[in-house]
């Protein structure tokens, strides 16, 4: 009973978790060094993955337009959306940076209209002033006659971005498991078929969101490598330095668990219990949800105001899934 609804708050735990590490690690290594790291981890748990579900530890089935739409998802949801979100938390906090994520709905409905045709019904609307306006309330404060942004500029820009990306992403992705679907049809394979050689009797529905993960994650290490490289002459010594940063690196390998890998997971097995839209808005509880712990870890002052505005963005993020 309500099972799937017990692990959707799960999930939302998991990824508040995820954003508390991040948020640490990120300020100790660097957000490039950090997501190095991270993709490096993430892709390497995810290939031994694949070889217990899949049978060989790469995306089986996969055509050229499954490798090319989620390999752009990648590049826009890992590379900028990532990069974006880890540099946010440098600047705002993981808790304004969450708060940020809940424009990722928004962006998924506006995007979803335009690539795929999806039709925005009015609750969607409404959903996204309603999250918008929460935001505003939680990051706006008056200064003297006016109002202005009580944060730095730069963190909001980042953690707009990273919640922009992340939607799009999304779109991209959907876009690209389609073609997945296809290619499994093609191939003339049963979607709740066990593969041949898999370790674990999985059926393939829910092995594809980890192959079209490991899709994304691949693009992830090469863009966020190229990046480190880019952008930093000395990238050597920061990744020498980062590595052997023994309490950054526990906190990536807590970012990676439980983001990618347990928090993932946990959403795939709570939408086979409870419906896709209430385990969506469950999951959308990440930025309340953190305010406590970022109040109690980082000794952060949280307002009644912002609690408030984070409540209204979540409850606006609720309305895209009615």
């Amino acid at each position: 009973m309500f099972v799937g609804e017990i692990i959707a708050l799960g999930v939302a735990v998991s990824w508040t978790v995820t954003a508390l590490f991040a948020e640490v690690g990120s300020k100790r290594m660097g957000s490039l060094p950090l997501n190095t790291v991270r993709m490096t981890m993430s892709l390497s748990l995810l290939l031994v993955t694949l070889w217990l579900i899949l049978g060989v530890p790469w995306p089986r089935f996969a055509d050229g337009s499954t490798w090319l739409w989620l390999l752009l998802s990648g590049v826009v949801g890992y590379v900028i959306g990532d990069y974006c979100l880890m540099q946010g938390y440098i600047y705002i906090g993981s808790r304004f940076g969450q708060l940020f994520m809940t424009l990722s709905a928004p962006t998924a409905a506006l995007t979803g209209r335009l690539l795929l045709g999806e039709q925005m019904r009015p609750l969607a609307i409404i959903g996204m002033i309603i999250t918008l306006s929460g935001i505003a309330m939680s990051i706006l404060a008056k200064k003297g006659d006016t109002v202005g942004l009580k944060l730095p500029r730069k963190g909001v820009f980042f953690a707009a971005m990273a919640g922009i990306c992340q939607g799009f992403g999304l779109v991209l992705s959907k876009i690209g498991l389609q073609h997945y679907d296809a290619a499994i049809a093609a191939a003339g394979v049963a979607q709740d078929a066990v593969p041949d050689g898999a370790v674990l009797p999985i059926p393939l529905f829910l092995s594809v969101p980890f192959a079209a993960t490991m899709i994304r994650a691949s693009i992830g290490l090469v863009g966020f490598f190229a990046l480190l490289v880019i952008f930093n002459r000395d990238w050597k010594e920061k990744l020498n330095h980062a590595v052997h940063d023994r309490t950054a690196m526990w906190c990536v390998l807590g970012a990676t668990v439980f983001g990618p890998f347990v928090g993932v997971s946990a959403s795939l097995l709570a939408t086979q219990y409870t419906s896709t839209g209430i385990a969506q808005t469950l999951f959308a509880l990440t930025p309340v949800l953190i305010l406590a712990p970022a109040a109690w870890i980082f000794r952060q002052k949280v307002t009644i105001r912002e609690v408030v505005g984070a409540a209204i963005s979540v409850c606006g993020v609720c309305l895209f899934f009615m």
